[in-house]
């Protein structure tokens, strides 16, 4: 197995979480990768910080804080494309035979667009965070499978899932090209979800790979252990809930669904964590 990948790490002030990060990065077994930073226009010492303590990785400085989406965006379209591409969030921790797993499934199988690993809390290292997720589009539901439960087996068998979490998603480079990567236009959060379900409208699948394996310490760049996107949610804003119309496209449902999702959640979130809100 030799073929390349670009590992992006999307950065905001992340001078609290970016050592143990790279540092696991640093090690992995796959030969054959690039580590690219994405700062976001960070205000702490992140890029002098990854500058002189991994001088390997590759720093691309944004002037702002462009956001999830459009951050990764601009990261993937600003170098070069190795044939897959690995979205990770810079508040985990990998196993160093994670990417393996991942390349494999997609290897295996081209119907296959999108996979993510078995993901764990950090404090609690056999918890799970994620194993798959579901959405049902008619009452505006999506959670994480597994999620606060202790491993056993049942999460360790791959399968089809809804969604792959943009916490760690890998993909082929050309697929993500092709689709035309993260939505924009979503302020925060759920741009992981609608990028499955574009993928899956058009014919692809989404798998959640449990041989591959990383530890997150959850919601550090929105504050804190608390987030609804890693619980449940449903399309509810003020006591209303959003429900969809047969006559409606799929994909302008889910947009319409997702986009309230994503502005519900940032304004409940301070409620939740003890700082303040960032991406």
């Amino acid at each position: 197995m030799n073929q390349s990948i670009n590992i992006f790490v999307l950065n905001w002030n992340g001078m609290g979480v970016l050592n143990e990060c790279l540092s696991s990065l640093n090690k992995i077994s796959y030969q054959n990768s690039k580590i690219i930073v994405i700062d976001n226009g960070s205000k702490d010492d992140s890029v002098n910080f990854i500058s002189k303590t991994f001088p390997k990785v590759k720093i691309l400085e944004l002037n702002q804080n462009y956001g999830f989406a459009e951050g990764n965006n601009i990261g993937f379209n600003s170098i070069d494309k190795a044939e897959y591409s690995i979205f990770i969030n810079n508040d985990t921790i990998v196993d160093p035979g994670f990417v393996e797993p991942l390349i494999n499934s997609l290897e295996a199988d081209k119907k296959i667009m999108q996979v993510s690993p078995k993901i764990f809390y950090n404090h609690h290292k056999d918890t799970i965070w994620y194993a798959g997720g579901k959405v049902n589009l008619s009452f505006g539901y999506i959670k994480h499978k597994g999620i606060r439960k202790k491993d056993s087996q049942i999460f360790s068998i791959q399968s089809k899932t809804d969604y792959a979490t943009g916490c760690c998603i890998c993909m082929r480079s050309n697929d993500f090209d092709e689709i035309g990567g993260f939505d924009n236009s979503f302020p925060m959060y759920c741009e992981d979800v609608d990028l499955s379900l574009r993928f899956q409208e058009m014919g692809g699948e989404v798998y959640y790979v449990p041989d591959s394996k990383i530890w997150h310490k959850v919601s550090f760049s929105v504050g804190g252990e608390f987030s609804i996107k890693k619980s449940r949610f449903s399309g509810k804003k003020r006591g209303k809930r959003v429900r969809l119309t047969r006559s409606s496209s799929t994909s302008a449902c889910a947009k319409s669904v997702l986009t309230v999702t994503s502005r519900f959640i940032p304004a409940v979130t301070p409620y939740f964590t003890s700082r303040p809100m960032s991406r």
